[in-house]
């Protein structure tokens, strides 16, 4: 089923992206099959456009008027990250829809998108610090620190993926589940941030 996910397919998808010469710029819909894989490559793609902006937002040689722009995408790709996010656990929900919770079915306060959403980020953490941990001009101080570092990611992600699966089985047997959850980023939307719909004090402070 196209909406059966594991963590060693999540985590295989993440690593393989990451070899793709273009990407994150020109990876669309290359997820395995649709269906919430489209939904995982999304979040994978925005975040790794995230990080990329992330790192040009902190130079040092360039106009204010650049790190604005900037700023402005790094907002626009993190709703998408976000949207991507609650795609991804509404598809897996109407998946499990049929299934009967147990008495006594735990709750998982941390949702299933979001933990694919962590292992994304992992995967960009674990592939630049391999980078750095490999670069040939480094000195030995430096390589050992990230050596050390992507060591502690790997282990890191492995828990992670550990949870992941354990969330999903238990709640195919009903053992546990989850909800959707809305982010409501208010800082993105005209009508709530009250410096984009005019509402803000000239004081510079929002009323409560």
């Amino acid at each position: 089923m196209q909406s059966e996910i594991d963590a060693v397919s999540v985590v295989w998808f993440h690593d393989r992206q990451l070899r793709e010469r273009d990407w994150p710029v020109m990876s669309q819909g290359a997820g395995p099959g649709g269906g919430v894989w489209a939904w995982i490559d999304d979040n994978h793609r925005y975040n790794g456009l995230l990080w990329r902006e992330e790192d040009r937002a902190r130079r040092l040689d360039v106009p204010p008027a650049e790190i604005a722009a900037g700023k402005r995408l790094i907002d626009r790709y993190n709703q998408k990250r976000n949207d991507a996010v609650e795609a991804i656990d509404e598809t897996l929900l109407a998946c499990l829809n049929q299934v009967v919770c147990q008495p006594g079915a735990r709750l998982s306060s941390e949702t299933a998108g979001a933990m694919v959403d962590r292992l994304s980020i992992l995967a960009l953490k674990i592939h630049h610090m391999r980078a750095q941990a490999q670069r040939a001009a480094a000195d030995e101080d430096h390589v050992r620190a990230c050596t050390g570092k992507l060591e502690r990611l790997l282990t890191q992600r492995q828990d992670l993926m550990s949870c992941l699966d354990l969330l999903l089985a238990e709640a195919r047997a009903g053992q546990a589940y989850f909800k959707l959850y809305r982010q409501f980023k208010m800082y993105n939307d005209p009508a709530l941030n009250p410096y984009l719909n005019g509402q803000a004090p000239r004081n510079g402070r929002a009323t409560p």
